[in-house]
């Protein structure tokens, strides 16, 4: 068993096998799921996990080359830009651009608009 850093055996195993280029989203509990996404449902319950909470984590262990979250986000928007520098889109692009993404985790955050897409870069 890892004893730090993503215990969720599939979400590890995602991030662990991003290569550049790959999208990961980290999602609100209400972001639709493009057909065909995988989608990693850490959600418990609303506002458990929060999405800020999955982002540090994952960010603990992802090389991000570029991120975007939509415009619209203006409650968590600070919060996320303080983690990650981030292009602004609107949230129609935003779920636009998930359909090509590796897979979407979703949390229980139930803030609208808390999302953030994260462009996987190379450590090298």
């Amino acid at each position: 068993m890892k004893k730090s850093g993503i215990l969720n055996a599939e979400l590890s195993r995602i991030v662990a096998a991003l290569g550049h280029g790959d999208l990961l989203v980290i999602a609100d509990a209400g972001l639709p799921v493009p057909a065909g996404v995988p989608c990693v449902d850490l959600a418990v319950t609303l506002g458990v996990p929060a999405m800020l909470e999955v982002l540090d984590t994952v960010l603990s262990e992802m090389c991000v080359e570029t991120a975007f979250r939509a415009e619209e986000a203006s409650a968590v928007g600070g919060e996320i830009d303080a983690r990650v520098q981030c292009d602004l889109v609107s949230h129609e692009v935003f779920k636009e651009r998930t359909v090509g993404a590796v897979a979407v985790v979703r949390t229980g955050e139930g803030t609208p608009y808390a999302n953030v897409g994260l462009v996987s870069g190379v450590v090298f």
